[in-house]
């Protein structure tokens, strides 16, 4: 591991932590020759997911996508950001524990949906208008008719 100050390779760890989610260590090591210090970061490397788009596109699976999308539907709702991060591991984690390589962005919509509806109707309903590029006002009132026969079922 080079030193960021000085280019050298030799340097030791002081320390080594588990963070707190349990995904990475985190090392602070000295440099034996400027004796600056300096922190790294230890994770395990994964394959990346990656989404194949409706016109055929692939691209890696991108947390930040996803994270404005959700911030956009839970506008002035009562969901903290600690939620939304959860929400968005959670949906990495089920994208993953699939196994497969590639996954149809229809696939990853449909689950976000699926976890936003658990979460909150109305960023279920703002998400879904997007996603599923309602044309008027019929189509949200379709959506919302939806959604209450589900919940009286329940």
């Amino acid at each position: 591991m080079k030193c960021p100050f000085c280019s050298e390779n030799n340097n030791k760890v002081i320390d080594s932590r588990l963070s707190k989610d349990g995904n990475e260590i985190r090392r602070r090591r000295e440099c034996i020759d400027c004796s600056r210090r300096f922190t790294t970061y230890e994770h395990i490397e994964e394959i990346p997911v990656m989404i194949v788009k409706k016109d055929g596109r692939r691209e890696v699976f991108n947390r930040d996508k996803v994270r404005i999308g959700l911030q956009k539907a839970c506008q002035k709702r009562d969901i903290s950001m600690h939620d939304i991060e959860s929400f968005i591991g959670d949906l990495e984690r089920d994208l993953r524990e699939t196994g497969e390589k590639e996954i149809l962005s229809g696939v990853v919509g449909e689950k976000i949906m699926l976890k936003l509806q658990g979460l909150d109707d109305v960023a279920y309903v703002r998400f879904a208008s997007v996603y599923r590029e309602f044309k008027d006002v019929n189509d949200f009132v379709s959506e919302l008719k939806s959604l209450l026969s589900d919940q009286k079922v329940k």
